[in-house]
């Protein structure tokens, strides 16, 4: 120890075993003999309790680090900006998030609610419902997207929601099959969204705008279709260039729609207030009680003065065919005076009152004020009723919701950009109701506002829309800014659409969507887009915006239903994971805005509703059947939970009646060395007995422990639940490892199903190999599971030659089941051929029942009996009833069991002497030891003589066995059968030559399985008898009833 340190030197630090080395390097540590190396294996040692765990899981302080630094880009647009350097290289533009909830959600939300419904449509909805059903119409839209924003605020605050929208939401509260389905009617309502807007912005062209532009001149009752589809296809292509050329002018142009809209709505509100003071200078021209196209003609008078001359107006030549006063007039013209009103009187005009209700009509109706004074005309020409306001489609309350409801739509804008808020669980929930309760004043307002106006339709005001005219300082303020607002909207629906299309086809739930995950090589989703422009062409081609309305109404309220029906569903199961940090929601509000939501669907349309849900369940049964397997923490997987948890427990109320009865099945399956399933048939078999409906549990044993063989079991789990898929087998899969095969198999004959899911019959192999092993425990496997289903009450079927059974791809040609019927114990055997005859695979056999009659028995009268049984069990089958006679026992019967009984003697002889020889070799092995023990403790003196009376001993021991070996030899030579195995083989031997001579070509065999003696002397025997009575038949499956009767003849 001196040694040690003698080339340091200590110095007075004020700090414990600070030592200085010779070269001037400071040691600092609490061991005397610490070295460098030694500092550096202690060094972070702090935590080395939890040092094994640190492998697999991380530290508190790295766990949180990492949370710290996570950011959460949005998924949409801004992820794909780019910015260029002088020299051309591009990168990828990182963006921290730092939007408020008044620029992030709130007026986005507000551009996307406010649109070319409010600016094209409104006003005629107010005309033809009526202020009060309008109201009707708004609140009920408005009180339906409320509901769905409490929903989705819920939602986007139970943690970090990445951005997707409702897609995102949805698919991972109630897993990809729903998802994925209400994730597609999304795309496609967004896709004709787009279709609406572009109509919209073609109508605002067309018809306000530039009215020359038209190119194909269509007759002015029709619509102009032609027009419409024609600029609607040319701006669909200008805007899916301007998407496909870059995503950053589209985010640029995005505060310049929003503004059109706001200085709009402004412009519309500042002109009700100057209606207080002066109406705008807007007139209509009514003949009688109808309205007149005011665009044809500038006076509304039949005659003027001009220069003290009397001339016609231009309105006389429109109904006289002439200018010439003496000309032939129209009736309807000749008999009413023109008058010429205010269109908008003002607040103050009370033509509110007159507006209250309805003015449904026909397509082609005139419009006519019923409180004005007409004279009416016996006929009119129909050349003339292009001059009046009329009806151009057929209007009805449900028509109007289905036009109006797109209106609301756009309340997902806040939760699309969830990537982009600083606070995104507290941003979504405000902005997006704040923004719905704006709009919804808005459009409530104006349905007030617009009441105020007299009954104005399309071209009343001379190409001005309505709402132009209300508006201040100019109509045009409107015209434009409808326009930009429509193109603005048409350009984000182009936008958004391809994107989720791509976030769908990138999540792998659906494989022929495979090609719409890729892009360009910044990640653009070019083959989105061109799927896109083609849907968003089809309703272009539509060329009716009141006829696209309806359409994507379905598409966005099937959305909405399931966004609350996510909601609803995690509040109800309560589950763990659901702390949503948004409190003021309720599972009532939830499922009050699924059922408005269903409402809508077919108050709008129902054909369009049911078309929609078709697709949506389509697309659900294409998931769950082809789709990727996608884990997400489903909600709809505890509802599962909760409803088998249910279902267990009202199952464990009541005990089982006979009619409900149905097997279900433990399969005990043999796994080979590579732990694959040994006996795949057996599967199949199963699948085919599966008629009945009732549980599956495909188990299998493995020897060992769990600790060593843990990675085994679930390997042979896995090959299990492949097996069973490529058998199409429904059901449940288990390995247990367990220190023999007969505990394993008892475990899960007492342990296996849960509740009242419990299985009452054990399906197994015939072991086939129990004579060729030298070890027995194969045969004393299978006789004790026989004797452990027999006092557990269940059912037991063993399968012979189980290879040879059909496959479920196989279809037997007619032929017969031969059911054997020796002793009846529940009635489970006449069931068996039933139920198998319910598959495809035996559904051509015929079902033969044989019964035994002694000679004491009547055998017309059995079979007359057994007949009557079959027909009030509803059964189908041949009777026949075979006839044993009372035979000598035969000379081949005496020795087989002599032989049988050889057998058995020799068997135990030979395990009793491998068994000896083992104690023998102990007993040699532990004298040796003590020997050895006894020399290096007392000398080698004594040793001799104890190790010669060791061996003396021993070989006392064996010269005793070989005498005893000797004797049984020659006892064996020179035994007798026992009397009680003779006639169980004789029996044995009767009945196998009555089976093969009887059902020797049959399908299948089933026979009553006799149990093992309950003295357990006689296991080895047992085997015998039952190979000797399948002997000569190829499939047969032992039957042994559960003591339960399984079959009933009451209904």
């Amino acid at each position: 120890m001196i040694h040690g340190f003698a080339n340091h030197t200590a110095v007075s630090t004020g700090c414990p075993f600070v030592l200085i080395e010779d070269d001037g390097q400071r040691e600092s540590s609490p061991f005397i003999n610490s070295d460098n190396d030694e500092e550096q294996y202690y060094e972070g040692k702090n935590m080395a309790l939890f040092e094994e765990e640190m492998d697999s899981t991380p530290m508190v302080s790295s766990l949180l680090n990492k949370l710290a630094n996570y950011t959460n880009l949005t998924q949409g647009v801004r992820e794909h900006e780019e910015a260029e350097y002088a020299d051309g290289v591009k990168r990828v533009t990182v963006m921290v998030p730092q939007m408020g909830t008044f620029i992030g959600v709130y007026l986005p939300c507000m551009q996307n609610i406010l649109g070319v419904i409010l600016f094209l449509r409104l006003t005629w909805i107010v005309g033809t419902a009526g202020i009060l059903e309008t109201f009707a119409i708004v609140s009920m839209c408005c009180i339906c997207t409320l509901l769905t924003a409490i929903s989705m605020s819920a939602i986007a605050t139970n943690g970090v929601v990445p951005a997707g929208g409702s897609y995102y939401m949805i698919s991972r509260s109630l897993g990809p099959e729903f998802g994925g389905a209400v994730g597609l009617c999304f795309y496609l309502g967004t896709t004709f969204a787009g279709s609406m807007y572009i109509l919209g912005t073609v109508e605002i062209l067309l018809t306000y705008i530039v009215p020359t532009a038209k190119v194909f001149d269509e007759n002015e009752n029709e619509p102009m279709v032609n027009n419409m589809r024609l600029y609607g296809t040319c701006c669909l292509l200008l805007m899916a260039l301007v998407v496909f050329v870059g995503v950053k002018y589209v985010n640029k142009l995005a505060i310049v729609f929003l503004a059109c809209v706001i200085l709009s709505i402004l412009a519309t509100y500042a002109g009700v207030i100057k209606t207080l003071i002066e109406p705008p200078d807007f007139k209509v021209c009514l003949l009688g009680n109808r309205s007149l196209k005011n665009e044809m003609f500038d006076t509304c008078a039949k005659i003027e003065v001009v220069k003290n001359n009397t001339k016609t107006t231009k309105l006389w030549s429109l109904f006289c065919g002439g200018q010439y006063p003496n000309s032939t007039c129209d009736t309807y013209f000749s008999l009413n005076n023109l008058t010429e009103k205010t269109a908008i009187p003002g607040l103050r005009s009370g033509v509110i009152r007159d507006n209250l209700w309805s003015n449904y009509g026909q397509a082609g109706m005139i419009i006519e004020k019923e409180n004005l004074p007409s004279e009416p005309a016996q006929g009119f020409s129909t050349d003339t009723n292009k001059r009046y306001v009329f009806n151009d489609i057929t209007t009805c309350f449900t028509l109007l919701v289905g036009i109006y409801f797109p209106s609301v739509t756009g309340i997902m804008a806040g939760s699309n950009r969830s990537g982009d808020l600083r606070d995104a669980q507290k941003s979504i929930p405000i902005g997006t109701i704040m923004a719905i309760l704006t709009t919804s004043f808005i459009y409530i307002s104006c349905v007030v506002l617009f009441g105020a106006l007299d009954f104005l339709f399309g071209f009343s005001l001379k190409k001005t829309p309505v709402i132009g005219a209300l508006a201040w300082p100019s109509p045009w303020l409107i015209v434009i800014g409808s326009f930009f607002s429509c193109c603005g909207a048409g350009l984000q629906s182009l936008t958004g659409a391809p994107r989720l299309l791509q976030a769908i086809a990138r999540d792998g739930i659906m494989p022929f969507l495979h090609v719409f995950g890729s892009g360009k090589a910044n990640g653009e989703p070019t083959w989105g887009l061109l799927l896109t422009v083609g849907i968003c062409e089809i309703g272009i081609l539509i060329a009716s915006l009141d006829a696209v309305a309806p359409i994507l109404s379905m598409f966005f309220l099937m959305c909405y239903l399931f966004v609350n029906l996510a909601c609803a569903v995690q509040t109800l199961l309560r589950t763990p994971n659901w702390r949503p940090r948004f409190k003021f929601y309720h599972w009532t509000l939830s499922f009050l805005g699924m059922s408005l939501c269903v409402s809508l669907m077919f108050i709008s349309s129902w054909y369009y509703a049911l078309v929609a849900m078709m697709i949506a369940g389509c697309i659900y049964k294409y998931i769950e059947y082809r789709g990727a397997e996608k884990e997400w923490g489903q909600g709809i997987r505890g509802l599962s939970l909760n409803a088998a948890r249910y279902a267990l427990l009202r199952l464990e109320e009541a005990p089982l009646h006979t009619k409900n009865w149905r097997p279900q099945l433990l399969v005990l399956c043999k796994l080979n060395s590579d732990l694959t399933v040994k006996h795949p048939r057996l599967l199949s078999f199963t699948s085919q007995l599966k008629a009945g409906k009732g549980l599956t549990i495909i188990c299998s044993v493995l020897e060992g422990t769990y600790m060593t063989r843990g990675s085994d079991a679930k390997t042979g789990e896995q090959n299990l639940k492949k097996a069973m898929a490529a058998e199409r087998t429904k059901g449940f899969s288990h390995v247990v490892v367990s220190s023999n095969l007969r505990d394993g198999f008892s475990l899960l004959i007492q342990s296996a199903g849960l509740g009242g899911m419990k299985h009452n019959t054990v399906l197994m192999a015939w072991p086939v190999a129990w004579k060729q092993t030298q070890d027995s425990s194969a045969r004393k496997n299978f006789i004790e599971t026989v004797r452990e289903t027999t006092a557990a009450h269940q059912a037991l079927l063993v399968a012979k030659n189980i290879d040879h059974f059909p496959s479920n791809l196989e279809r037997l040609s007619e032929g017969t089941i031969d059911v054997w019927w020796i002793v009846h114990d529940g009635g489970l055997l006449m069931l068996l051929p039933f139920l198998l005859s319910q598959h495809k695979v035996w559904k051509k056999c015929k079902m033969r029942i044989f019964t035994v009659a002694q000679m004491d028995d009547n055998s017309i009268q059995m079979k007359k009996d057994l007949q009557m049984f079959l027909y009030q069990l509803r059964l189908d089958a041949v009777v026949e009833v075979v006839e044993m006679h009372d035979s000598d026992i035969s000379a081949f019967t005496y020795e087989k069991t002599l032989v049988m009984e050889q057998r058995s003697q020799m068997i135990k002889q030979m395990q009793l002497s491998r068994t000896e020889r083992e104690r023998e070799a102990q007993l040699i092995h532990d004298r040796n030891t003590a020997s050895h023990a006894a020399m290096n403790d007392k000398g080698a003196a004594t040793t001799p003589d104890r190790v010669h009376m060791t061996w003396t001993k021993d070989k006392l021991v064996n010269e005793r066995n070989k005498h005893r070996e000797g004797m049984a030899v020659k006892d064996m030579f020179n035994m007798k059968p026992n009397h009680s195995n003779v006639r169980r083989m004789h029996t044995a031997v009767k009945l196998n030559e009555a089976i093969v001579r009887k059902s020797r070509d049959s399908h299948l065999v089933l026979l009553n399985m006799p149990g093992p003696p309950k003295n357990k002397k006689g296991d080895e025997n047992y085997m015998e008898f039952l190979e000797v009575l399948m002997e000569g038949l190829d499939r047969v499956l032992l039957v042994r009833g559960g003591g339960c009767e399984v079959i009933t003849i009451y209904s």
